[in-house]
């Protein structure tokens, strides 16, 4: 049987098959939004992207030890495309896995996955709660605190970016402008109205 090209409608059930942490959800929902963005300012398909972007953790909240490795079963009993399971297998490159990054979505997924959560830790540590006064010097200003969002590995967007061939800068206010557009849904809005 032939891959089939999944809608987002599939895809958001697919997720909350499998995830049910309103956490995990909000940050799917983040990463799905920030890989559109990018793929519309690189003239890419943003459906794709996006849906890969919404479940790329598909087996972090039932499988967190085989990360990234029990996407590929899930996603292949879904019979859904090579690229789009290879695209999520790669985010955890050198992490959990050692698919590597080669096409421009892959790095994109890769440089904004654990960006994302800086963004979002950050946007929170804000007097509003909002992403929408969120900026750049702030997110560079916590980046340098190691105490900060510990858990996100800043190496990993560094080294995304070198490989996008993109200023960190540049990356983190596309990132930024990304997460806007789902603000709500993320819990970012905060006590700014727009």
């Amino acid at each position: 049987m032939g891959s089939i090209i999944p809608t987002r409608e599939q895809a958001l059930e697919l997720l909350k098959k499998y995830n049910k942490n309103e956490s995990l959800l909000r940050h799917a929902y983040a990463v799905e939004a920030v890989m559109r963005h990018f793929a519309e300012m690189l003239g890419e398909d943003k459906e794709k992207w996006g849906i890969i972007g919404l479940v790329h953790d598909i087996d972090y909240e039932m499988y967190p030890d085989e990360h990234c490795k029990k996407a590929r079963e899930i996603l292949e009993a879904e019979n859904w495309p090579n690229d789009y399971i290879r695209a999520v297998e790669s985010h955890g490159w050198k992490i959990c896995t050692d698919v590597e990054p080669v096409e421009k979505m892959e790095k994109v997924l890769y440089t904004i996955d654990e960006l994302t959560g800086l963004v979002n830790a950050t946007a929170l540590m804000r007097p509003s709660k909002s992403i929408f006064d969120t900026e750049t010097k702030s997110v560079k200003k916590k980046w340098k605190q190691k105490g900060f969002a510990a858990g996100v590995n800043r190496e990993v967007i560094e080294e995304g970016a070198k490989m996008l061939g993109m200023e960190l800068d540049t990356v983190i206010e596309e990132t930024i402008n990304g997460m806007k557009a789902v603000a709500e849904e993320i819990g970012l809005k905060g006590s700014l109205t727009l």
